[in-house]
């Protein structure tokens, strides 16, 4: 089926989002808008608006947003086809014609969760049965509760080939062996997979069997055994107890990834519940989405032993390209030898607790990781450090925190080796661009230069310009030239825009360069002589730029200078906001896949927030403004 943006807007439109929202949230009448105490975190003062005209619900207190489609899949925990499809049904609408085979499709898969389901209480029956007194032992000495047990649906396989296949002969061979439950060899009979092993189900979001993890009571390998892929499970795509992480999550405000099943049940046990675990792999891009959509840093907290480290740090990298302002990891880093299930059960909850107060950031983990890499005596070493911290900041999608990340790497190896700040050399005619000029904050700490955009953003930036916006920064930069070197490399970045625009942006780079020792009235001299007299004296009409950087005389010099360069930073942002949600509102109307909404929704907030940014940056008071 193809669910077409059109499509997704009627939906929202019939979709009264109030009424959707008071149906498990009390709601109070606040104008034309309703508010609440917030449904996805705890607080006492309602901050959680719903706003029926605008088709969006907003929490000031933890960010929460969203519409309709966005309630079901993070407040009910629906899948995205699913969210539509109730709200479809309660709209009085009709879903797209599902072709043949996806209709086929959609019943097999019905057949594979009601086997599935019948799996799972029949290895709780035989858990509690005669046969399973070994592997109520082996919980036992665990430390697992009978209620835990319970709770996660734990139960047992006999050690037999054939007893689940004949418990479950109605389904046929066929059935059971797509389900993962019976493995088929050529010329020989199917015969069960699991067998003599404490049986963990894995669910899905809405608390349904999917798979299976199995693990052996005694020696051997392996020593846990996973289902394998099928039309319900992928591996990837699934977090072992994320059905119930997800309402404990919103409630302690954090979610925590681990190693393994019992890990998660134990920390259960002790009161985290909000505790979920990759299936035996790393985690993977999917899964990382999963857990950012219920909080910006998730807490990684993987074994103290050499492979649980190497495992955090494998999700530290493959996080990078995803990062987002606000959206990042952080680790827990538990003792040697340690898992969160010894470490509970020897310690207890308040010396885990303790641990997740007090997280090691993901720029610390990077960089701890990278200076014990290699001893670094040698100017060749120094300089491996610095080439290899750089290349991680270079794998950081969003530019802003590629930004943030190539500047903090840069005053920490400056700091580890002593250095002070560089000195700034103009360009001459036959060499390159110099780097921007750092500069010490207002503690006395040296703040290295931001660096320059690569090919592929310059490119979506001299595309991509809001002119008027432009026009304001030029007359900033003017205004306050000493400025400019402070986004060197930035600004240099924006001389390949067309028109009148890039070569203007290029004759002021090129005026900081010639002479550092500027104002305001010597770059305009010198914007003369270059045929730019005009249009400068155009852009500093203060009545047409309603900006505190661009007015003649400002009454507060830091704030004029902080109000630029803030502007600079949305002027940057916003075409690689606006390309990126072209694309994935591109990608929305080819598949209507979950991951293409949820890509397009992110992006959406993204762009609203830049425009509240420069909202914010426009002076209120057209007196505020005049020459």
């Amino acid at each position: 089926m193809s669910l077409t943006p059109a499509f997704l807007d009627e939906l929202r439109a019939r979709t009264l989002l109030s009424g959707l929202i008071a149906k498990t949230t009390k709601l109070q009448k606040a104008g034309r808008e309703f508010r609440a105490c917030c449904p996805f975190h705890n607080e006492k003062t309602p901050s959680f608006y719903v706003n029926d005209d605008k088709g969006f619900y907003h929490c000031f207190g933890c960010g929460a947003h969203g519409d309709a489609i966005r309630w079901m899949t993070e407040q009910r925990g629906l899948p995205f086809l699913d969210a539509v499809k109730e709200l479809v049904q309660a709209a009085g609408m009709e879903m797209p014609e599902q072709d043949r085979r996806s209709a086929e499709k959609a019943e097999r898969a019905k057949g594979l969760h009601e086997a599935m389901a019948d799996a799972a209480a029949w290895f709780v029956e035989k858990l509690n049965g005669i046969e399973g007194a070994e592997a109520r032992g082996v919980l036992k000495r665990r430390g697992i509760a009978e209620e835990t047990a319970r709770s996660f649906g734990l139960g047992f396989a006999p050690d037999s080939r054939g007893k689940l296949r004949q418990a479950l002969n109605t389904y046929g061979d066929a059935m059971l062996v797509e389900a993962g439950m019976l493995i088929q060899v050529e010329e020989k009979e199917p015969y069960d997979r699991f067998r003599g092993r404490l049986m963990i189900p894995i669910r899905d979001v809405r608390g349904r069997t999917i798979a299976f993890g199995g693990r052996i009571l005694g020696d051997g390998e392996p020593k846990y055994l996973n289902s394998p892929e099928t039309p319900l499970f992928d591996k990837g795509r699934t977090l072992y107890n994320l059905d119930r992480a997800q309402a404990a999550a919103r409630k302690s405000g954090r979610i925590l990834a681990v190693e393994g099943y019992m890990d998660v049940i134990a920390l259960a046990q002790a009161g985290f519940e909000e505790a979920v675990a990759p299936l035996g792999t790393a985690l993977t891009e999917h899964q990382l989405e999963r857990l950012w959509r219920i909080a910006e840093v998730p807490l990684l907290c993987f074994d103290g032993d050499s492979a649980g480290q190497k495992a955090a740090l494998r999700a530290a990298h493959r996080a990078l390209p995803m990062l987002q302002p606000g959206r990042s990891l952080a680790f827990v880093t538990l003792p040697d030898g340690l898992d969160p299930d010894d470490l509970v059960r020897t310690k207890g909850a308040a010396a885990f607790e303790a641990l997740l107060k007090a997280p090691q950031p993901l720029v610390d983990r990077l960089w701890q990781s990278e200076v014990a890499a290699e001893p670094l005596d040698t100017p060749e070493q120094r300089a491996g450090l610095k080439r290899r911290v750089m290349e991680l900041a270079d794998g950081i999608g969003d530019p802003n925190v590629k930004h943030e990340y190539i500047a903090e790497f840069r005053a920490r190896i400056d700091a580890h080796f002593g250095r002070g700040p560089r000195a700034f050399e103009a360009r001459t005619q036959r060499g390159p661009s110099a780097p921007a000029r750092g500069k010490r904050d207002k503690r006395g700490n040296w703040q290295p230069p931001e660096a320059p955009p690569g090919t592929t953003m310059r490119g979506v930036h001299a595309a991509g310009l809001d002119p008027i916006l432009a026009k304001a920064v030029l007359a900033g930069l003017i205004r306050h030239p000493a400025e400019i070197a402070r986004h060197m490399e930035v600004l240099g970045s924006l001389r390949t825009a067309s028109g009148a625009l890039g070569k203007l942006f290029e004759a002021v780079i090129d005026v900081a360069l010639e002479d550092r020792q500027l104002d305001s009235g010597k770059v305009l001299t010198i914007l003369a002589r270059s045929g730019f007299d005009s249009v400068a004296s155009d852009l500093l009409r203060a009545d047409t730029l309603p900006f505190s950087f661009t007015r003649p005389r400002a009454d507060d010099e830091a704030r004029a200078r902080d109000d630029l360069n803030e502007a600079i930073a949305v002027m940057v942002a916003q075409p690689m906001v606006d390309a990126a949600l072209a694309e994935a509102t591109a990608a929305l109307s080819r598949d209507g896949s979950e991951e293409a909404f949820t890509r397009q929704v992110a992006l959406s907030r993204q762009r609203q927030e830049l425009q509240a940014r420069l909202a914010n940056l426009m002076l209120a008071d057209e007196d505020d403004f005049e020459d």
